[in-house]
């Protein structure tokens, strides 16, 4: 799902760029109240395993690549402020040291794999938690990925410097992780799960307050 230079028109690269820096500003605001040692513990080993999931990779038609994001599976166990940061902070540094997505694609590449799949996937978390939580957080990591990849195909097909129509592009960047959505969904499952067995269930609940 990385972008790379060269894909998004200049004035596209820099908007996103803008509302991935005004994004992380807020957020930044947002979290700092959750803060404790423990809870910086757990952004770490998120970050860690969010970034080592990401390694597993595919191209896909059109020149980008499908694989496991970890947005959603972020957000609920840090809350989504603190879950999307975490994903940001993995996205710049496979940009920045790896050279995973392009540098001026950078902004475009936080806003979809960090505050798209983070927020939506907390969002239909939340609205199905009460019902079942097993369900909540598989449909968390479905439809989050799926929505990063619609927007970067929505992005992909409006920028002029692209060739591909927006349909193809949307339907494609959509359709491909829709599938790869399943997995995700059931190793989110599998990785909250791991984590509250683990002791590491200390979850921010945005409405709440702290959730064991």
């Amino acid at each position: 799902m990385h972008t790379p230079d060269g894909f998004l028109h200049p004035w596209m690269a820099a908007l996103f760029l803008a509302l991935a820096a005004a994004w992380a500003a807020f957020a930044v605001r947002r979290a700092r109240g959750t803060l404790t040692e423990s809870r910086l513990r757990l952004f770490s080993v998120v970050s860690a395993g969010v970034f080592a999931a990401q390694l597993l990779n595919w191209p896909i038609p059109g020149g980008t690549s499908a694989h496991f994001v970890g947005g959603a599976f972020a957000a609920i166990v840090l809350g989504p402020h603190l879950g999307a940061l975490s994903v940001a902070v993995v996205v710049v540094v496979q940009a920045l040291a790896f050279g995973d997505g392009g540098l001026f694609a950078l902004g475009a590449n936080v806003w979809n794999m960090a505050v798209v799949e983070a927020y939506v996937g907390y969002a239909v978390y939340r609205a199905l938690a009460d019902r079942s939580e097993p369900l909540a957080v598989v449909a968390a990591g479905w439809i989050g990925v799926t929505a990063a990849a619609l927007s970067a195909g929505l992005q992909l097909g409006l920028s002029p410097a692209f060739g591909y129509e927006l349909l193809t592009v949307a339907s494609v960047m959509a359709g491909g992780h829709l599938l790869l959505g399943i997995g995700e969904g059931l190793g989110t499952l599998a990785a909250v799960r791991f984590l509250s067995t683990a002791g590491g269930d200390d979850r921010v609940d945005a409405v709440e307050g702290v959730r064991a």
